[in-house]
């Protein structure tokens, strides 16, 4: 089959996008792509054509790899190439083992043709024997960035990627982003070990999309004039959780907000929700039961709604890559939106703050690693592979931490290689039991817990010695149950959670080591890209996209003619 008749066959459509066929046949002839498409410009096809494809043709490159940091993503591409007729798995964090070897003997052995991972499962020895015994035909790499040093979004298990080209050398890669600066696509490529330098990219040109400054003092009277002027589905981002909430319930109580019967339209949306309470906040926007939903940069990668017609940033963003992924939310649909930046002069001393919160001085770092190390009861040469619940609130209060500079630090220090720290780690419920089988008859428990009991004992070998992650317990009903053992002192049950991880990935030591590209570089670069936004934010004399679009080397655009700049300048030469 062609790319053509592929596109066509499975997905339904006449005819590919701009760029979208170069990239097809560029990964078709074997070559390492790196692929610059701005946002909704349909960077899955350009994966999903090529393998089906290759599929047709031979039988021992069926299979395309996709490295994606986004679980949410990846069920949303499963469900929806099964609707296609195309079989897929996905991989990801707090998946047990025995569900990854299914997923990999249904690649390995089944009808399949995508494979969805996150990057931190390159890590696993045995999931990387087992992707060399794969018919994968292509890795695609989505959000590359990430990969790089020099990119807004920088995320050390992306590095893993490198580990896994070499197990597949003779597989080319397609790396894909929405936004990249020169520095980050050499790097990119460097990284990823190119055979040959291979740049396809898009103008990240939106002709629909209208970018606008508003200076104010007074931002939520500014947001409830726009809501009020333009109709349609909105997203508004914020800095902080407990903002996004004081913001959605204020707007909630404005009464020309209102929707019928007085049913609120705003919610809000960040990392501390359970993954439950994400989805079903991102459906009732999605289907348009909620007209707004406040956020912060956790409603971020992966958000696909076409009918977007309104991003406000309430707050200003770290950086330029950042603020025009989020900006391009808004009209994916080829109408009218519009991308609003709310400024004053605080923002500048709030982005000055940014940096010291961002990168606090070494010694703090070196002191939270050896705070974190005793307050998880972590000794010396201790540690290496061992994973741990941690409370920053808790941390933070007995160790006399300041909670924002903390979060940095371990930021900084995963980056370093010493630990793995994950923000807002969703924990699976954990079971223990303490009594033996034999015991259980003194208890006078009824069937259900009873026969609860005996499925943990058959399917957690371990779970009298230790706590086992189990998944039973996402029902309700034995959730009750559970909690009922637990009173009567037969098990420890810890139930689902969010909060934040610690894993050693090193043995404690007494010396940590921040070299200056961890530190002093990224420190450099940050304060560079910080001072670049603000400089866009406050200019009034160039067109807000040629100066956006000239970040990301595009030199010679044209002005958009309606900017908040360019209407300016218009209204001035009129009246002239």
């Amino acid at each position: 089959m062609t790319p053509r008749e592929v596109l066509s066959t499975y997905f339904g459509y006449d005819d590919f996008r701009p760029l979208q066929a170069e990239i097809i046949q560029s990964v078709l002839a074997g070559r390492d792509t790196l692929a610059l498409l701005p946002t909704g410009g349909g960077k899955s096809i350009c994966f999903q054509v090529p393998t089906l494809v290759m599929a047709h043709q031979n039988e021992a490159k069926r299979l395309c790899l996709v490295i994606t940091p986004l679980i949410a993503l990846m069920k949303d591409q499963v469900d929806n190439l099964y609707t296609h007729g195309i079989h897929s798995a996905a991989i990801y964090t707090g998946m047990n083992w025995d569900k990854q070897r299914v997923a990999l003997d249904n690649c390995q052995y089944g009808p399949y043709h995508f494979l969805y991972c996150s990057p931190e499962r390159l890590e696993s020895e045995e999931f990387r024997k087992r992707l060399a015994q794969l018919p994968i035909g292509l890795i695609a790499v989505d959000e590359a960035h990430c990969i790089s040093q020099w990119g807004y979004d920088f995320r050390p298990s992306y590095l893993q990627i490198s580990a896994i080209r070499a197990l597949l050398p003779d597989v080319p890669v397609l790396a894909l982003t929405a936004t990249a600066t020169p520095d980050t696509i050499d790097d990119i490529q460097e990284r990823l070990g190119f055979a040959q330098k291979n740049v396809l990219r898009k103008s990240f040109h939106r002709d629909n999309l209208q970018y606008i400054v508003r200076k104010t003092d007074n931002k939520e009277e500014q947001i409830i004039h726009i809501l009020t002027r333009v109709a349609g589905s909105a997203i508004i981002y914020v800095r902080n959780r407990k903002h996004a909430k004081e913001l959605a319930d204020y707007l909630n109580d404005i009464p020309s907000l209102q929707g019928a019967n007085n049913s609120p339209l705003f919610d809000y949306y960040h990392a501390g929700l359970t993954s439950r309470e994400r989805y079903e906040r991102q459906q009732n926007w999605k289907e348009g039961k909620t007209r707004v939903i406040v956020a912060t940069n956790a409603f971020g990668m992966g958000i696909d709604k076409a009918d977007v017609r309104l991003v406000i940033h309430y707050d200003l963003p770290s950086c330029i890559e950042s603020y025009y992924q989020e900006a391009g939310r808004a009209g994916r649909d080829g109408l009218t939106a519009f991308a609003v930046l709310l400024y004053n002069d605080k923002d500048k001393q709030k982005a000055r703050k940014r940096v010291v919160d961002t990168y606090p001085p070494k010694e703090f770092i070196i002191d939270v690693y050896h705070k974190t190390c005793d307050f998880l009861q972590i000794g010396l040469g201790s540690g290496l592979g061992h994973r741990f619940a941690l409370h920053m609130d808790q941390l933070c209060h007995v160790m006399r931490l300041p909670i924002l500079q903390t979060y940095s630090a371990l930021h900084i220090l995963t980056q370093t290689g010493y630990i793995y720290f994950e923000e807002e780690h969703e924990t699976l419920p954990r079971v223990c039991i303490k009594v033996s089988r034999r015991q259980l008859d003194e208890y006078n428990l009824s069937k259900e817990q009873l026969d609860l009991l005996e499925i943990l004992m058959r399917n957690y070998p371990g779970i009298h010695t230790e706590l086992q992650y189990i998944r039973e317990a996402d029902k309700a009903d034995i959730h009750s149950l559970l909690v009922s053992l637990a009173q009567r002192g037969i098990i420890t049950y810890i139930p689902r959670s969010v909060g934040c991880s610690v894993e050693m990935t090193q043995e404690r030591v007494d010396d940590v080591y921040i070299s200056p590209s961890i530190y002093e570089n990224r420190q450099t670069q940050f304060v560079d890209k910080i001072r670049a936004m603000v400089e866009y934010a406050e200019q009034e004399l160039y067109c807000r996209e040629q100066l956006l679009l000239a970040y990301f080397d595009e030199k010679d655009a044209p002005t958009c003619g309606h900017c908040d700049v360019c209407r300016a300048r218009a209204t001035a030469e009129t009246a002239e």
